[in-house]
């Protein structure tokens, strides 16, 4: 860490320094120009059909998944979807030809943005008015996007609730790894283990290993227990059972979500910050908007999709990943 870095941090712990630095960043923020982004250069090789429902894939960064990402993604997306790969910073060979090969659209920008490439998918498949976003550590099971819409759609029409966003349970979250737990009748052996609070958490401000330790993705990978090991069949058994859902209290990991063009415009589009990459910015819009609007992260519960693991789980989880092929391919064809 450079002396620069160590002495941010040790202004950052005291209160005081820790007020100043956050009045400076957001006035810096302040000062940003998001055009310096939204104008930048992109490339976009369009295979679009103009169809209603959109999958945008960002991708890029983590090329040791894609086989057995891209492959359950194929086998997953119904029929009739506009599906397009995005990368965000970069041109990947690669990507272009899995893209091609599927007839998938590939949206590249030069400028390294999030916020930005999301919404420029968005603008750039207008008949869309669903959208679904997936990360390319994110590992889709049978049923699920056709699931997230009915569960959406459900709820809204025979509940008080009116969600904006639908999500599948998802094995490493820093909510519904709890709620996954309790479904599978794990609460107890978890917290045996002793690698942090069975407590819901952002991951950020408390109960900080369930976003940071990679022994917790790795047990909610199945590592000792079974049950968790193929979330082909455990997805399978969720559907099974009676129709259930929650609702997200806090901030929400979206590696996998669904939410309407209508929703995305009244929440003025994913926030643009030239500082930064976005990493995490529209997360926080999202859970911002959930919950000042009242229109709450639906998470539906007889929906399951992997999540290799967070940032800082990461390095592990790719090493757990090549270690452990037979967890996370797809296992036939799931349709």
């Amino acid at each position: 860490m450079s002396f620069a870095k160590k002495a941010f941090k040790a202004i950052d712990k005291n209160p005081i320094g820790h007020k100043l630095a956050v009045a400076r960043r957001g006035a810096l923020d302040a000062l940003a120009d998001p055009s310096v982004v939204t104008k930048a250069p992109y490339r976009f090789i369009d295979r679009s059909h103009g169809s209603e429902s959109m999958c945008m894939i960002l991708a890029g960064y983590k090329p040791t998944l894609w086989n057995d990402v891209f492959a359950r993604l194929a086998a997953s997306l119904p029929d009739g979807f506009d599906v397009c790969v995005l990368s965000s910073g970069l041109f990947d060979e690669r990507l272009d030809r899995i893209a091609e090969e599927h007839g998938w659209s590939y949206l590249s920008t030069e400028v390294n943005q999030l916020a930005n490439i999301q919404n420029k998918a968005i603008e750039l498949h207008p008949s869309a008015t669903w959208i679904y976003k997936v990360d390319e550590d994110i590992f889709v099971t049978e049923g699920l996007f056709d699931g997230l819409r009915e569960g959406l759609e459900r709820v809204s029409e025979t509940t008080c609730w009116r969600p904006a966003f639908a999500a599948p349970l998802l094995n490493v979250n820093t909510y519904t790894s709890i709620r996954l737990l309790e479904l599978v009748g794990l609460t107890e052996d978890f917290k045996a283990q002793g690698l942090c609070e069975v407590a819901y958490t952002d991951g950020i401000t408390h109960n900080t290993g369930l976003l940071e330790d990679p022994r917790v993705s790795k047990y909610m990978w199945g590592e000792s227990q079974e049950v968790l090991a193929d979330i082909d069949v455990l997805a399978s058994a969720l559907a099974l059972q009676p129709f259930s859902f929650s609702l997200c209290p806090g901030r929400f990991s979206i590696g996998v979500i669904l939410f309407s063009r209508a929703t995305w415009e009244a929440f003025d589009h994913f926030p643009v910050n030239s500082r930064k990459n976005g990493l995490g910015d529209d997360e926080e819009h999202v859970a911002a908007f959930a919950c000042l609007t009242g229109h709450p992260i639906l998470v539906c519960e007889n929906l399951l999709a992997g999540h290799l693991g967070y940032g800082p789980q990461t390095e592990d989880m790719l090493a757990y990943h090549e270690a452990h092929p037979d967890v996370f391919a797809l296992k036939g064809d799931v349709r």
